[in-house]
């Protein structure tokens, strides 16, 4: 099997991940929206001592508390509450009420906990903000790029970052059960295009030098050797990045873990679009555009 039809297999595993997430989101099992972006309630408290999940469940359940509830141990003796759905007028009056029931059963427990509140409103501009995050930087990042190298490096480099985007908002979906999206996931993304147009643009210049020494030579054939000259640095530079990430997932706290998985995929995610993508869309498309040029001088000759 040849390194081309290597890269359209690679486009059509990316796609069925991608086909799977929307099947998933559209039978209502889609990502798993924290409070910043679907709005809602979050209070952490210090219980004085080792708590349990089910005292927590317990005094939400006698509230009465509607809604999705999650329960999250912060510590051995912290507790996260998170409740979605909650009117504003409900926040003081939940909170008051869920300190008391637990100080009943937790008496050292600090009064003083931290309470956060996200209107629904608030949470759709979240998302309308970190959507036109990614499309201004990407546009931009065309530009430059379409300036600094060609219109086929500049496109390929964009599409390879929608690709890596797209795949992280894939995982999100599939790994819902134990991940929630939060206002980290957009500094995680937006991190993530910024080292994913790194590794391309990595690629992309030793291309260009390969260009100038055979500009005869097969654009397929370019791309190869490109990629194998660039492997080292690229194997590098993923293992240092990728050791430190997952240290900070396995001994990070929830909200640390939460910006730590959505960049070890978007991580494992550039360098598979880098490597095994971009570079063959470059070929695909600088192609495409060279034969149009040549008919452009013919007609014109």
């Amino acid at each position: 099997m040849t390194i081309r039809n290597r890269s359209k297999a690679c486009i059509i595993v990316s796609l069925c991940v991608m086909a799977v997430a929307l099947v998933m989101t559209l039978t209502g099992n889609g990502i798993n929206q924290g409070i910043d972006f679907a709005g809602g309630m979050a209070m952490q408290y210090n219980m004085g001592k080792e708590v349990t999940q089910t005292d927590v469940e317990k005094a939400l359940s006698e509230m009465g508390v509607e809604g999705t509830v999650t329960v999250q141990g912060a510590g051995r003796d912290e507790v996260n509450v998170r409740i979605k759905d909650i009117k504003t007028e409900d926040v003081q009056t939940v909170q008051n009420t869920f300190a008391e029931k637990l100080k009943e059963t937790y008496p050292d427990m600090k009064a003083s906990g931290e309470v956060n509140y996200v209107g629904p409103v608030a949470g759709r501009t979240l998302v309308s903000n970190a959507i036109w995050s990614v499309v201004i930087a990407s546009g931009l990042m065309l530009v430059y790029i379409a300036i600094r190298f060609d219109l086929a490096s500049g496109l390929a480099s964009v599409l390879g970052l929608i690709h890596d985007v797209l795949m992280m908002l894939s995982f999100m979906v599939l790994l819902r059960s134990i991940i929630q999206m939060n206002s980290t996931f957009i500094a995680a993304m937006l991190t993530i295009v910024g080292y994913s147009i790194n590794n391309t643009i990595v690629i992309f210049d030793r291309i260009r030098e390969n260009v100038r020494k055979a500009p005869g030579d097969d654009r397929v054939s370019i791309v190869n050797k490109s990629i194998r000259e660039c492997l080292g640095r690229t194997l590098n530079t993923t293992a240092t990045t990728l050791a430190t990430i997952v240290m900070l997932y396995i001994m990070g706290v929830s909200s640390i873990k939460e910006f730590a998985l959505p960049i070890i995929i978007g991580v494992l995610s550039g360098v598979y679009s880098a490597n095994m993508i971009n570079g063959y869309v470059w070929a695909f498309l600088d192609t495409r555009l060279g034969k149009g040029r040549k008919k452009t001088a013919r007609r014109h000759a």
